[in-house]
């Protein structure tokens, strides 16, 4: 183990682990008052992970590297927690019975598919197998793409139905990232023949503009929010957290190009 597995580790838990407390705050907010237990459980993984993240930036990049690799152990057990309790959650909405709660089926889906991607990142940097440059360029666009799909959907449906014009952007949005999945799916199931590095950078660059178009989208709708000056039932907490993900796919976007064109 290196400095760079430590570095990469701590980036991936500090991120990753805010993450994770928001969505703890944000299941809370849509449970019914009586589901005492639920909340009490939201609150619980609140705290977790603000410890997690907090003992995330106690660490200096010179600290031992197996030190950090039984943090990732403990925060893998603490996601796989998470985990649980968001598929838990999805069951009781999907067969009625938590009727009149506020989170979307696919909102739960969505937090637990970010907390399976996570738990997967901590195993893969602890056993030292990161995916090869061009599996981790489709997986990593297939994963983001749908995220940033669901996004604008949650947008879309949060906002007040009288912001017509918020509510028709996000749409477009809903379908512009729908179509950018189907397309990155296709290249992944044409692998490997697909993974050449026109086609791999032809599909970044057009992933770049979208992601940057969705992120300054969720900029403007999170400031109008901060603001008051937009109808909608979405927290501003929310609306940042959408768009720190986007930031995040554009930053992975860059180290993807960077790494091609650097094996080129």
């Amino acid at each position: 183990m290196s400095d760079r597995f430590v570095v990469q580790s701590l980036d991936e838990i500090r991120f990753w682990s805010r993450i994770m407390k928001e969505h703890s705050f944000f299941l809370r907010l849509g449970f019914r008052c009586e589901d005492t237990q639920l909340i009490n459980e939201a609150n619980h993984f609140y705290r977790v992970f603000e410890g997690i993240e907090q003992r995330s930036h106690s660490f200096q990049g010179d600290v031992d590297p197996t030190t950090i690799q039984q943090f990732n152990i403990e925060v893998h057990s603490a996601v796989s927690h998470i985990w649980v309790f968001k598929r838990r959650i999805l069951d009781l909405i999907l067969t009625c019975r938590l009727p009149g709660q506020n989170n979307f089926p696919l909102l739960v889906d969505h937090t637990s598919r970010e907390a399976n991607y996570f738990r997967n990142r901590l195993v893969e940097l602890n056993q030292g197998k990161l995916e090869p440059l061009q599996d981790a360029i489709i997986d990593e666009n297939v994963f983001f793409l749908r995220i940033m799909a669901d996004h604008a959907k949650f947008i879309g449906h949060l906002l007040d139905p009288s912001e017509r014009k918020l509510v028709e952007q996000a749409r477009e949005f809903s379908h512009d990232f729908d179509e950018l999945l189907y397309q990155a799916k296709e290249l992944d199931f044409m692998r490997p023949q697909s993974q050449t590095a026109p086609l791999l950078t032809q599909m970044l660059d057009q992933n770049k503009v979208s992601v940057k178009s969705l992120r300054d989208f969720k900029q403007t709708a999170r400031d109008l929010i901060e603001q008051c000056k937009i109808k909608s039932i979405i927290h501003p907490l929310l609306a940042d957290h959408v768009f720190r993900e986007a930031e995040r796919f554009l930053e992975i976007i860059d180290m993807f190009e960077a790494a091609l064109n650097k094996k080129s």
